[in-house]
């Protein structure tokens, strides 16, 4: 039998509300909130600070949880050192420690945050009442049980911060390296001898065709449709998708939206096809590229993109996806970018950009290269991404299975 399962055996517990065992109070607005660190923190609604004060209206050893605003509801924070409790946030601390240790309060309501949840009310802005919040239900095990559990999690949650804290710094490194090589591999006007692997290799790097976009891709801006037709219909490949991937898969996309005939005979997607976003609030976001490597039956594209298809064999849409991220080509991408109350690129700018294009079989032996530290550093299934994840839902079982009475 483990630790954890001789522990719970045999545990008594005596479940009370909320009300019954702990105080739920909101605090105040301070008289200034400040951006710059200073001796207290700032807690109001959300899922960070909301900035410092320089005085404090609580002590340390509370639980915190926002009361109303998108988004925090449900998040469960714990503050160790004396703090400013803003209006927007309750407070919940025990009645008595003899009963009720507020650090196990705070591990039972974080593993059961859906609890808080459920008790949100929609509307203007969502909230909770206090006075829902006080009929919540939570287990009271013996003191020297919560406790032990205390320790316990206490304990992992260090062991847990101190590997992820190494894992996100291996992954920046990583990130690091990967955007070197990313530049130097791309980097068609200087060879870096430590690149190549062969006199051959340079050989092959050095028979480069420099090619504007126009007369690599046909230019076409996507689906316009109202608001009512999207939610149901077929597939769309949507700016976010864009925005946050390089590579665009079937799966990569949920959207939906409502076509006829018409539609997706003008704005259907194919396999290596490259979108490019078209609107941005700032130039350094505007024409983030994504490149489609799957086939898809039927999927239309947003009109906040522009579709690049292809009009020759001369490139591998893999090569596409890593080249159209490259620093060269991105600080061209913004320099002919246009700013009015927007920036906003066109086909027609897009087209007089011209890429590097070496042989077939370079772009295969630069995409390899690249796609195994594209791997490393943002598969959510493999590489250092899965290792900080695995990490989370490993401290999260262990903190459940001993809170589950």
């Amino acid at each position: 039998m483990s630790h954890l399962d001789s522990l719970l055996e045999g545990v008594e517990v005596e479940w009370k509300t909320l009300g019954e065992v702990v105080d739920i109070n909101t605090g105040q607005k301070p008289p200034v909130i400040l951006e710059s660190p200073t001796n207290f923190d700032y807690i109001n609604a959300g899922t960070t600070r909301s900035g410092y004060c320089v005085s404090s209206n609580c002590e340390g050893d509370t639980v915190t949880t926002p009361s109303r605003g998108q988004g925090g509801i449900g998040y469960v924070g714990f503050q160790t050192d004396s703090f400013w409790l803003g209006p927007l946030c309750y407070k919940l601390k025990s009645i008595d420690n003899s009963t009720l240790i507020n650090k196990f309060l705070f591990y039972f309501l974080q593993s059961e945050n859906q609890l808080i949840l459920n008790l949100k009310k929609e509307g203007g802005v969502p909230a909770v009442n206090k006075s829902d919040l006080a009929y919540l239900l939570i287990p009271i095990p013996p003191l020297s049980i919560q406790k032990e559990i205390v320790r316990l999690l206490d304990t992992f949650t260090e062991l847990t911060a101190e590997l992820t804290a190494e894992l996100t710094a291996e992954l920046t490194a990583r990130k690091k390296q990967y955007n070197y090589y990313r530049e130097e591999l791309l980097n068609f006007n200087c060879l870096n001898q430590d690149l190549q692997d062969s006199p051959d290799s340079q050989d092959v790097r050095s028979n480069v065709e420099w090619k504007s976009l126009g007369e690599l891709f046909e230019f076409k801006n996507g689906i316009n449709k109202e608001k009512e037709f999207f939610g149901s219909g077929e597939s769309i490949i949507n700016y976010t998708d864009v925005f946050k991937n390089n590579k665009l898969f079937e799966n990569s996309f949920n959207g939906k939206v409502v076509t006829n005939k018409s539609d997706i005979e003008r704005f259907n997607c194919k396999k290596g096809d490259v979108f490019f976003t078209r609107t941005s609030e700032t130039q350094n976001e505007i024409g983030y590229s994504a490149v489609l490597l799957s086939d898809i039956n039927i999927c239309v594209f947003s009109g906040f993109l522009i579709r690049a298809r292809p009009i020759t064999s001369l490139l591998l849409p893999e090569y596409c996806a890593y080249c159209f991220t490259s620093n060269d080509i991105r600080k061209e991408i913004i320099r002919t970018s246009n700013m009015t109350t927007r920036v906003t690129t066109t086909g027609t700018a897009l087209s007089k950009i011209t890429i590097p294009i070496p042989p077939l079989e370079e772009q295969e032996r630069i995409v390899s290269i690249l796609d195994k530290f594209d791997i490393l550093t943002t598969s959510i299934s493999e590489g250092l991404p899965k290792e900080i994840e695995l990490r989370k839902k490993q401290y999260e079982y262990y903190r459940d299975r001993l809170l589950r009475f």
